[in-house]
């Protein structure tokens, strides 16, 4: 039997952005601060780690990666998503959008994998403290995330491999903010494959999100047993605010990306998928250095501390400089 003439399509045009100029300046305002605030929080976070030798741990070598992280996550699709705000067009090239894919899924999927290693550092920190510092050495740290890494940028090459060879034709419209698999699924011509290719996807996306949540969950379940039997309740608190941040982190993360990945059949509006998408792609990496700044002690003191020195420093420069004239 003769395949069909298809034409395959070579470009897809993003259709849920606002239609007219004036809501897509309103979108692209702060988008454009939110982005700028995580690429800078983040950048801070790293910088701050790095300077101050106290801080050479291996909570905060896990947090600096995962700052360091959040800033590619967020550059493979805020970056388009503002270009697309301000163009007519809103298009992307089929190599584009599987670029995009590629490189927003793997530092995702490390971004879990490094979470879910960073609740075993806070594990053996709070149920093993004496063998602790023997067993989470700096060559462990840098192997778990290497490890991390590695499982996050090979995990979506089969998905994204399987999408290259389908082909694309009719309309091009894709019905989200930047390109995900599902949007772009829908949009194949080959309805039964696409239909195998989806329950693929989200067998996939559960495996990874179920076991990386049942990982983290069996940690802090031993956190939690340990925290307990600990009579003084300044004792309790203290361990327990070793685990807030990332608990936190953890469950706005994958609490976005659970309603997004663990659909299967079940299908939103436009409206909530974009608002979900949105999330997880935006708002969470908005508050994670929030999150492990405000309320973490140290690295806010370390911040204030980096911060008067440059003060400092520059009130000096500037006088001299003032001396000179004079």
């Amino acid at each position: 039997m003769e395949k069909p003439n298809w034409t395959t399509t070579q470009e897809f045009i993003f259709s849920a952005f606002p239609y007219s100029w004036g809501d897509s300046v309103i979108c692209f305002i702060p988008l454009l601060f939110i982005y700028a605030f995580i690429i800078v929080g983040n950048l801070v976070i790293i910088t701050v780690v790095h300077l101050n030798t106290h801080l050479h741990t291996p909570m905060y070598f896990f947090i600096s990666a995962l700052s360091f992280l959040e800033i590619w996550y967020t550059t493979a699709t805020i970056p388009k998503m503002l270009s697309s705000l301000l163009s007519e067009q809103r298009s992307i090239s089929l190599n584009g959008c599987l670029l995009q894919m590629y490189f927003f899924h793997s530092t995702g999927i490390s971004e879990v994998c490094l979470l879910t290693a960073m609740a075993f550092d806070r594990y053996l920190a709070i149920c093993s403290p004496l063998h602790y510092p023997t067993i989470m050495t700096p060559k462990l740290c840098a192997q778990l995330t290497f490890c991390c890494c590695v499982c996050g940028f090979i995990t979506p090459l089969p998905e994204i491999a399987w999408i290259s060879t389908l082909p694309f034709c009719g309309s091009n419209h894709l019905e989200h903010i930047f390109c995900d698999f599902l949007p772009v699924l829908r949009l194949a011509c080959t309805d039964t494959q696409a239909i195998i290719m989806i329950q693929a996807v989200d067998i996939v996306h559960a495996v990874e999100i179920i076991t990386a949540v049942m990982l983290i969950f069996m940690s802090y379940i031993g956190i939690v047993a340990v925290i307990l039997r600990i009579r003084s309740a300044e004792g309790r608190r203290k361990a327990f605010s070793t685990c807030v941040s990332h608990l936190t982190v953890f469950l706005l993360f994958f609490g976005s990306v659970a309603l997004m990945y663990l659909r299967f059949s079940a299908t939103y509006s436009l409206f909530w998928d974009t608002a979900i998408a949105l999330a997880f792609a935006v708002l969470s990496p908005f508050f994670n250095p929030i999150i492990y700044s405000l309320r973490n002690k140290e690295i806010k003191e370390a911040i204030k501390k980096h911060m008067g020195q440059a003060k400092v420093l520059f009130f000096s420069t500037t006088g001299t400089n003032v001396r000179h004239l004079s």
